[in-house]
């Protein structure tokens, strides 16, 4: 349970508040000397206070040092009961909507989430909206007698290969052929209607191709249709941001957090569930299972499409260690920019 923040006396506030803000600001056990100018107290009177936040839950110390740093819940608590959000800055505000300008959808948020995350100093993510693809170009590559690589090119220049097993004594000439004829035919559709398509000329006989052939593709589309559209579309920018010199006495954690960096499917998920609220979601430490073994924290906020609707979200994951009074107001500045952008 997280203590109510109307359970400490207001010198356990100011104190509580000062440990944490130079925490976050220099990543390092806070002692009482360094509070004494600021809180105005003496250090045996801060001593005693940081004592009594260490047996609530709120402090802790990492080693034998007398320095205190913030637990989770003791950050869990700053942000929910002291922290004050304010808008970015000039500058930033600048920078992030300047990245949503004449540019297609995809360029726009990877370039805004790129920008978010050097602006952080975080790893930046945002979860796209799903957009079907739509056919340019298919060609077959032989790699051996009963298989083939598949390489379908989209209309926005995505490009899925796969490895596709071959019926026996389909040739190359087939392949190819069918090949041009989706290429010339069926460029534009879907891979829906390009099935819907072909299927259909393989029952009327009304074009010149292989039916085996034919066929082949036309289920290969069925597969392909609905694997991108279970497919979450997820960028994930900046994670070098992430190693910086603090990051240094903590190599373990850092690596662990490069690795479930890896796991977009996760991601994803972590993701959707910051879909329902209507600000910033503020997930701290073992708040999340996925980023628990790295103790880290993931900022994320929802952005709305043309309709109202919520299509997508943004955000940033990085340490614990936070400016969440700078970096959430950012994500949530990102969310809304997009959301602009999207209308």
């Amino acid at each position: 349970m997280n203590e109510p923040i109307g359970d400490l006396s207001n010198r356990m506030r100011d104190i509580f508040r000062l440990v944490v803000e130079a925490y976050l600001d220099r990543g390092q056990p806070v002692g009482s000397k360094a509070l004494a100018g600021a809180a105005s107290l003496s250090p045996a009177s801060i001593r005693g206070v940081m004592q009594e936040l260490e047996e609530r839950g709120l402090l802790t110390h990492p080693h034998t040092s007398a320095g205190r740093i913030p637990t989770e819940s003791g950050l869990r608590l700053f942000v929910d009961g002291i922290m004050h959000n304010s808008l970015p800055r000039q500058s930033e505000r600048v920078a992030i909507e300047a990245q949503l300008k004449d540019r297609s959808i995809e360029e726009a948020l990877a370039a805004a989430t790129a920008t978010l995350s050097g602006l952080s100093a975080c790893a930046g993510v945002i979860l796209a909206p799903k957009t079907e693809l739509r056919l340019r170009q298919l060609s077959f590559v032989p790699l051996a007698p009963d298989r083939a690589l598949a390489v379908l090119v989209g209309a926005d220049g995505r490009v899925e290969n796969r490895v596709v097993p071959l019926p026996p004594g389909i040739s190359q000439v087939a392949l190819t052929e069918v090949g041009n004829y989706v290429s010339e035919r069926l460029s534009g559709l879907t891979l829906a209607e390009a099935e819907l398509r072909l299927r259909a000329e393989i029952v009327d006989r009304r074009e010149a191709i292989d039916a085996v052939a034919a066929e082949l593709v036309a289920r290969g589309f069925a597969d392909w249709s609905e694997d991108v559209s279970q497919r979450p579309v997820l960028i994930v920018r900046g994670q070098a941001n992430l190693i910086d010199e603090a990051a240094a006495a903590d190599l373990d954690r850092v690596r662990r957090l490069l690795d479930e960096l890896e796991d977009r499917q996760e991601i994803a998920r972590l993701l959707e569930g910051a879909r329902e609220g209507q600000g910033c979601r503020i997930f701290i430490g073992s708040e999340n299972r996925m980023f628990a073994l790295s103790g880290s924290s993931v900022i994320a906020a929802p952005y709305r499409g043309s309709q109202g609707q919520v299509v997508g979200v943004v955000g940033v994951i990085g340490p614990t260690r936070l400016n969440y009074a700078r970096v959430v107001p950012m994500v949530d500045f990102t969310a809304q920019a997009i959301t602009r952008y999207m209308r």
